[in-house]
């Protein structure tokens, strides 16, 4: 029996120092969303909607037209489902169609499309499978090309990057069994020997690793002489002796997922395929993630999207007391939120996305709000549709077929979809992210005020900054445009929602300094609160994005009126939301809540889970991941 795994001894702390340092430090472009934090609405940060270039368009159309035949003709989602493997032949096609090198640059042999037309090729093949969409985004999105373009070196690029635009699969490799959102405990190493590196340990959820041929692989460096050490990124040969896939894992969803355990036991790596020096391992990771982030929020457009189609040819079919269930209201305020909500959703994915091309702006908050408001109302959509779609909601596509009746896989993408609110950030590790860099202006001016480690003569140096910044800073918190009735003007009926948004961006700000006074250094222990004020942040986002698309649609002649009402719909929907976010912040059962929990963890409430069975198994709550050689079969998958 293996001795339990030694992972380091990490305080919560020294855990936060570990995240504080890998986050980008500076701001040196303007950011939209922070700005908004800050109480600032910069409209013109995001109007007029920014644009592709002729050639980006051209290039990316032509791609999206000979992906659709693909989707349309080669894969086959419900088989993906029900055989839970991607077929071989569905991915030697991607590779044909060069669907491997959508974000890799032509002079590499990729097609070099725009992170737009990348996101929106996401969401096409997303549609017809989840899951193959899920192998592209983790094989581009977070997988070996990105961090290699942003940080790799020249040689690294020639090697590496030709492969993977045609022929090469990668993964990404962070989390491991006792190791999720927490990376300073990361218990895998890369030891210095000569020219290489040598790697042990055991890496969980590897996205695509069970038929990767290349991984990007992240593990601790010890300190020694000439090697500050730390978490450091390596590119890794899938095939390399003494890796091994120890289990493919099986989920309730994304069933054609190639997802595993892997082990290093002893696996040499050449000190030439470590990317960016020792030690910058999280910050690569964070770094790939501000634009890798949106391809999932893509896929949650895309499936938006679907799900509006169907309720809208299955309500206007399906008759209930003598006419079609849209008619009915309590149906048809849900399709009203699934057409206002789908309408918004892509307008952010494609604001954040031209941002992210255009390279402007800092968008690491905008693509984090994405991926956060995208997975969360994708999921209710399609929860929405199962409602309304009734028991064939809940039945297969399968057994709907096999009865004669239309194979709608409603239930097949509610299981696809969930996995999203966990994906790259659980929902409430991005309340945590965003809400670090919405206070991170006030960290910088006033940080040193509550942290208890500094000397009184340094927190009178921050008291000092602190009143600087607030002098200036908040009296232009109590008016501004949205109190002017022509403000926006140029945005017709929609100008009163973003009166509303640059209204409601102060009153958050405010509030979000109301809780720092109140609360100070206690403020990161707040996190309910601080996730109602990400949530506020969140909307206001969509509903801007909402009206500058809206308004592009108008000029261009596409759609215009109709894209109008949909914005209109979804802010009025989406200030209602807000509104109780707001009483929710100072009125809640946050204390009680904790009570509660204290109570629950200490067993005086264990009476209550009387009068039922367990089917658990028996087994440990998290496997052992200590380090040395296989014992099982490796279960990799080699592709043709």
């Amino acid at each position: 029996m293996s001795a339990p795994t030694q992972r380091p001894k990490v305080t919560e702390r020294e855990a936060r120092q570990v995240a504080e340092a890998a986050r980008e430090q500076d701001w040196h472009r303007p950011s939209f969303a922070r700005e908004l934090f800050l109480g600032r609405f910069r409209l013109d940060l995001v109007h007029p909607h920014p644009l592709p270039a002729e050639e980006d368009v051209r290039r990316g159309e032509a791609f999206l037209a000979t992906l659709r035949t693909f989707c349309e003709t080669r894969i086959d989602g419900a088989r993906i489902d029900r055989e839970a493997r991607i077929p071989d032949e569905t991915i030697s096609g991607l590779k044909e169609i060069g669907a491997l090198g959508m974000k890799i640059d032509t002079k590499y042999g990729g097609l070099g499309l725009t992170q737009v037309y990348y996101n929106r090729a996401l969401a096409l093949v997303g549609s017809a499978s989840p899951a193959v969409g899920a192998l592209l985004s983790a094989h581009q999105s977070i997988g070996v090309p990105q961090p290699l373009k942003l940080f790799g070196t020249q040689e690294q690029k020639d090697t590496f990057l030709p492969r993977l635009a045609r022929t090469d699969l990668s993964a990404f490799l962070l989390t491991e069994p006792d190791v999720g959102s927490d990376p300073a405990r990361l218990a895998t190493t890369a030891v210095p020997d000569g020219d290489t590196y040598v790697l042990d340990g055991v890496k969980l959820w590897t996205t695509n690793g069970v038929v990767a041929d290349l991984l990007v692989v992240m593990a601790r460096v010890p300190a020694s002489e000439g090697h500050p050490g730390g978490i450091t990124a390596f590119v890794v040969e899938a095939d390399s002796p003494g890796i091994t896939v120890e289990h493919r894992n099986a989920f309730m969803g994304l069933r054609g997922l190639e997802n595993g355990v892997t082990r290093f036991h002893r696996v040499r790596v050449p000190a030439a395929y470590r990317i960016g020096p020792e030690g910058a391992g999280l910050k690569i990771a964070l770094t790939t993630l501000n634009t890798g982030r949106l391809s999932l929020p893509a896929a949650c457009a895309g499936a938006a999207k679907w799900c509006l189609k169907i309720a809208r040819e299955w309500t206007a079919v399906r008759e209930q007391w003598g006419k079609p269930v849209a008619r009915h209201e309590a149906v048809g305020t849900k399709i009203s939120f699934m057409a206002a909500t789908a309408f918004a959703l892509e307008a952010v994915v494609d604001l954040a996305s031209q941002m992210a091309d255009d390279n402007r702006n800092d968008i690491r908050i905008e693509a984090a709000l994405a991926k956060l408001y995208g997975s969360e109302t994708a999921w209710r959509i399609a929860d929405e549709l199962v409602q309304i779609r009734g028991g064939r909601g809940y039945e297969t596509a399968d057994s709907l077929a096999a009865r004669g009746e239309r194979a709608v896989p409603a239930e097949q993408l509610l299981r696809d979809l969930r996995i999203n609110r966990i994906f790259e950030g659980s929902t409430e590790i991005m309340h945590l992210l965003i809400a670090r860099e919405a206070v991170d202006a006030h960290l910088s001016v006033a940080g040193d005020l509550i942290d208890p480690d500094r000397t009184l003569a340094e927190k009178a140096r921050a008291g000092a900054r602190a009143g600087g910044f607030y002098a200036r800073w908040f009296p232009g918190l109590v008016t501004g445009p949205g109190q002017r009735p022509g403000a926006y003007g140029e945005f017709g009926p929609l100008a009163g929602h973003l009166r509303y948004v640059e209204r409601t961006s102060r009153k958050l700000a405010r509030s979000t300094f109301y809780a720092m006074s109140r609360w100070q250094g206690r403020m990161e222990l707040k996190q309910a609160f601080l996730g109602r004020i990400v949530d506020i942040g969140a909307e206001l986002f969509a509903m801007s994005a909402a009206c500058v698309r809206a308004e592009l649609l108008r000029t261009t002649g596409d759609h215009g009126p109709e894209a109008y009402r949909l914005a209109d719909a979804f802010c009025r929907q989406a200030r209602l939301r807000v509104e109780e976010l707001f009483g929710r912040l100072w009125s809640n059962t946050d204390e009680v809540d904790r009570r509660i929990v204290d109570g629950v963890l200490a067993g005086r409430y264990t009476w209550l889970e009387a009068g039922v069975v367990d089917p658990s198994g028996d087994g440990p709550w998290i496997a052992d991941a200590a380090p040395g050689p296989s014992r099982v079969e490796n279960v990799r998958r080699t592709l043709p």
